[in-house]
């Protein structure tokens, strides 16, 4: 039987970090375990070919239907593979907003203040324009401005300026609030992942194992201490011994799918499964946030915006080879190019709405395909007041979870999303967005409630932000300590979006890396206790 010093479940955005912190100096013998794949290929390093990613890196997972949507079931990617949703996603690095932070201190999480916070993003990250009072330049995650933005995305800035929104140069800076384009977890033109950040450096370290295509069905525990990790690969079990400790990093729904599969979670519903409850824990796969997120789409006259016309395929057919070639050009883009943060009720302690800005016409998360030119403008509601579960479907841990959001149950988040997509619209109809010929793909009358409601319902989803599912608190019911230990359990650890006590403001992968940065300094100081 295999033992290690630690073992990380999971290595995405939070575990590799986790991962490649404690095992970078070589000291102690860490094994890094991962369902999916390397995801060490041209599909995930190019930036552009994010709409292509095949089909092993990404859960695929589907919402129960969602009462709040007419009952339509919402899309839940997640990304599967080293690096996790690093992997699949549109590389915009957004921390959230200070608020947030000084939000999670003041209920009880202490010291994930902002100002205590703001050091670890700044460890993690290499921003190509240096480091600064909030910006770090010597980390492992490369942040760079894009070079190759479409003259759409600039326009969507400028249109923004021209309603008297101001334009923003730093979302991470000073103050979030304004419009601008988006800086990127790219390096050179090509997507960097928290698995290329943190684990490929190390991968080859004699004391560092990485075991991918590899299933945790459980967690070994005895005597109330987590001791080592039942896993399966192929249609063989065996269990991994963990001599100092397990750090699970599986993401916010399956990371409480773990839990009850060990018998952590709600015990009536681990009984109904036929799991013995080991832990009673009621907060395990409850507290769900995600922003709900309303994508309005224009046609364009204009052919500049991306597009699947013919001419439009021969200019990205010439972009894929401009880029094997010299990693520059189109096939650069993040696609979410550009974007912005802005209040639109009164009571808000923050910016309320983020933007995502998209040079093409997104249908159905860019599965339906559209042959036309064109824009898109997302609006997400970015603290939602909605709270939902997630739940196991079986007892087997290959099975997908139970994902119940529960979006747009509470009215206050579609009080916000409703001004959100008449900002939208705002934007939209300023000169600058003018200029390329756009037609509505969804008219509705913006000042009829009641049609704006139904519209949004009909066509809303999720923006892939789902967090909280085991919270972070000081309280008895939290999931996890502020030190992010489990409580109830000795040597276990979780790092990842799942302990956020409250959605951030904004895109959850640079918070998850910092999530990850921290839990390595709390292991680390648990050994010196």
């Amino acid at each position: 039987m295999e033992s290690f010093d630690y073992i990380v479940i999971g290595g995405g955005s939070a575990g590799s970090a986790v991962a490649g912190r404690l095992a970078v100096d070589g000291t102690r013998r860490v094994c890094l375990l991962e369902a999916g794949g390397r995801n060490n290929n041209v599909w995930i390093k190019t930036p552009g070919f994010m709409p292509f990613i095949p089909q092993a890196s990404n859960y695929r997972y589907e919402t129960v239907p969602q009462k709040g949507l007419n009952g339509r079931t919402g899309y839940q990617p997640r990304g599967r593979g080293l690096g996790g949703s690093s992997a699949i996603n549109a590389m915009v690095y957004i921390r959230g907003n200070r608020w947030d932070y000084d939000n999670w201190a003041a209920q009880g999480c202490t010291g994930w203040g902002y100002d205590d916070v703001l050091p670890y993003f700044k460890r993690a990250e290499a921003n190509e324009r240096g480091g600064d009072d909030y910006h770090g330049h010597g980390g492992p995650l490369f942040v760079e401005d894009q070079k190759h933005a479409n003259p759409a995305s600039h326009a969507f800035v400028e249109a923004a300026a021209a309603i008297q929104l101001r334009t923003n140069h730093d979302f991470n800076g000073e103050r979030q609030e304004g419009f601008g384009l988006y800086q990127v977890t790219q390096r050179k033109g090509e997507r960097w992942s928290a698995s290329r950040a943190y684990v490929e450096p190390i991968r080859d370290s004699g004391n560092f194992t990485i075991r991918t295509d590899t299933l945790v069905e459980k967690l070994v525990i005895e005597g109330g201490r987590v001791t080592g990790v039942q896993i399966r690969r192929g249609g063989t079990s065996e269990t991994l011994l963990a001599r100092r400790g397990v750090v699970l990093s599986a993401g916010a729904f399956n990371t409480p799918q773990v839990l009850m599969l060990s018998g952590i979670g709600p015990a009536e519903h681990l009984k109904a499964q036929g799991i013995e409850v080991v832990v009673d824990r009621p907060a395990v796969g409850a507290n769900l946030q995600d922003h709900i997120d309303y994508v309005s789409g224009w046609e364009t006259q204009s052919d500049v915006p991306i597009g699947g016309t013919l001419k439009g395929t021969l200019r990205m057919a010439a972009a894929m080879v401009e880029h094997r070639r010299k990693r520059t050009g189109v096939m650069t883009t993040p696609y979410a190019e550009a974007g912005g943060f802005w209040t639109v009720l009164p009571d808000s302690p923050a910016p309320d709405v983020q933007w995502h800005f998209v040079p093409a016409v997104l249908e159905d998360h860019g599965r339906e395909k559209v042959k036309a030119h064109g824009f898109s403008l997302h609006a997400c509601v970015l603290r939602p007041e909605s709270r939902g579960t997630v739940r196991l479907g079986s007892s087997d841990a290959a099975a997908a979870p139970v994902i119940d959001p529960n979006f747009l149950d509470d009215d206050r988040d579609m009080a916000v999303l409703r001004a959100g997509v008449r900002l939208s619209h705002r934007i939209a109809e300023a000169p600058p967005l003018q200029a390329f010929g756009p037609k509505d793909r969804h008219p509705v009358d913006l000042n009829n409630d009641a049609a704006l409601d139904a519209m949004i319902r009909d066509r809303a989803d999720t923006v892939y932000h789902p967090v909280g599912t085991c919270r972070m608190g000081a309280d008895a019911d939290a999931v996890v300590d502020p030190t992010l230990k489990l409580n109830g359990l000795e040597g276990l650890w979780v790092a990842d979006a799942s302990v956020m006590p409250a959605l951030v403001s904004g895109n959850t992968n640079a918070p998850s890396i910092m999530i990850g940065e921290r839990c390595a300094d709390f292991v680390m100081a648990a050994e010196r206790a």
